[in-house]
């Protein structure tokens, strides 16, 4: 997998972050992961197509989900409710649009799914014969973890 591909949603989900809660991220050192990834509660799936395939997932606890959309609402959310999913969501939208951007201005042809929201416990995220590549950012308000797996595009027929 081309960095040139990870990195436009790594940088975006700091700037997006940085910009809706007023904090700094610091990321910490990306890993490569080749099996069944458990999720940490709370995930956002954002399925890609185009130059390649695959997907990218923003995950994070429910706390820290749960911190993030009162941020963004300016009130406390103490249940992880619609709205609470509905802001998560809208986060993970500004984070892949932005990075689709990014994608388009260096010449790649890229197209999102709408994001997908998961929550839960002893949930696990497995994409068969992608490399997931995760980097940890860590907020004031917990460690989100960036999570992409992509393949570049050998044909048309997928």
């Amino acid at each position: 997998m081309r960095l040139e591909y990870i990195n436009p949603f790594v940088e975006a989900s700091c700037d997006i972050l940085e910009e809706v809660l007023d904090v700094k991220i610091k990321k910490e050192e990306l890993f490569l992961k080749e099996t069944t990834v458990p999720i940490l509660g709370v995930a956002v799936l954002i399925g890609l197509t185009g130059n390649v395939r695959g997907r990218v997932l923003i995950d994070m606890e429910q706390d820290t989900a749960l911190k993030i959309a009162g941020i963004m609402n300016m009130e406390e959310i103490a249940v992880f409710d619609e709205m609470a999913k509905a802001t998560i969501t809208e986060l993970a939208n500004m984070i892949g649009g932005r990075a689709i951007t990014e994608l388009h201005n260096e010449g790649f042809d890229f197209e999102v799914s709408p994001p997908t929201i998961f929550t839960g416990t002893d949930m696990e995220v497995s994409s068969p014969h992608l490399e997931a590549f995760i980097v940890p950012l860590d907020t004031p308000f917990g460690r989100i973890e960036v999570n992409v797996a992509v393949k570049e595009r050998e044909d048309s027929n997928f």
